[in-house]
C-alpha cells in the first residue's frame, strides 16, 4: 500500500507541471592519469501549474444581532441613603441587566436591602409572549442611589438565561427564601 501512495505522489507531482529539459547530461571524463575534465549536470526548465489566490463574493447565511441604543428621557427611581457613622456619600447608578433569546423579557428593581456593609438589589425577570426569533436582547432597569460605599450585589428572580452575559449575576427561584438568609436587613427601597 505505501508503495503505491508513493506511486500516485510521484505521477500526481509529475502530472501537475510542464517539464522540458535544456540541455542533456555529460558525465565527466576520466582518464587513467586520474585528470577529470568537469562534468555537466543536466538542466531543466520547470512550468508549475499557475496558483491564483484571492476573494470571491458568495451568499451565505449569518447570524445577525440588532441592538439599537438610543438615549432618551425616563423618570428613575433616586434613593437617598444616610446610615449611622458612613461618613461621605456618592451618587451610584445601580443598573441591571439580562441578555435573553427566544422570547422577550422585562426586567425591574423590586427592592434594595441593606444588611451590614452589603447592599442586595433585588430584580425579577419575566418572560413575555412576544417571540424575538433567533435574536437576543438585553433589557434593564436602573435606580440612583446616594449612599456610603457599599459592596453591592445582584440577586435576579427568574430563570437565568443562557448567554454569558448574565453569569454576572446570581440568580434565585425564591427570593423569600433567599431574602430569610440575610440578617439584620432593612429595606431602603422598594418599587
Amino acid at each position: 500500500m505505501k508503495n503505491f501512495i508513493g506511486i500516485f505522489m510521484i505521477i500526481l507531482l509529475m502530472s501537475s507541471c510542464d517539464v522540458q529539459q535544456k540541455k542533456e547530461a555529460k558525465l565527466p571524463e576520466v582518464d587513467v592519469d586520474v585528470e577529470t575534465e568537469s562534468g555537466q549536470l543536466p538542466t531543466f526548465d520547470v512550468d508549475w501549474a499557475d496558483v491564483n489566490v484571492g476573494t470571491k463574493t458568495k451568499t451565505v447565511k449569518v447570524p445577525k444581532v440588532v441592538i439599537a441604543m438610543e438615549e432618551v428621557e425616563v423618570e428613575v427611581p433616586y434613593v437617598d441613603v444616610d446610615m449611622p457613622n458612613s461618613g461621605e456619600k456618592e451618587e451610584l447608578t445601580l443598573t441591571v441587566e439580562a441578555e435573553v433569546s427566544d422570547k422577550e423579557h422585562t426586567i425591574e428593581i423590586q427592592e434594595i436591602v441593606a444588611t451590614n456593609n452589603n447592599l442586595y438589589v433585588i430584580s425579577e425577570l419575566n418572560e413575555t409572549d412576544q417571540k424575538i426569533g433567533d435574536k437576543t436582547m438585553r433589557v434593564s432597569d436602573r435606580v440612583i442611589l446616594n449612599a456610603p460605599d457599599l459592596n453591592v450585589k445582584h440577586i435576579i428572580a427568574g430563570e437565568k438565561p443562557d448567554e454569558v452575559f448574565n453569569d454576572q449575576y446570581k440568580y434565585v427561584k425564591d427570593i423569600a427564601e433567599f431574602k430569610s438568609t440575610l440578617d439584620n436587613t432593612k429595606v431602603i427601597y422598594t418599587r
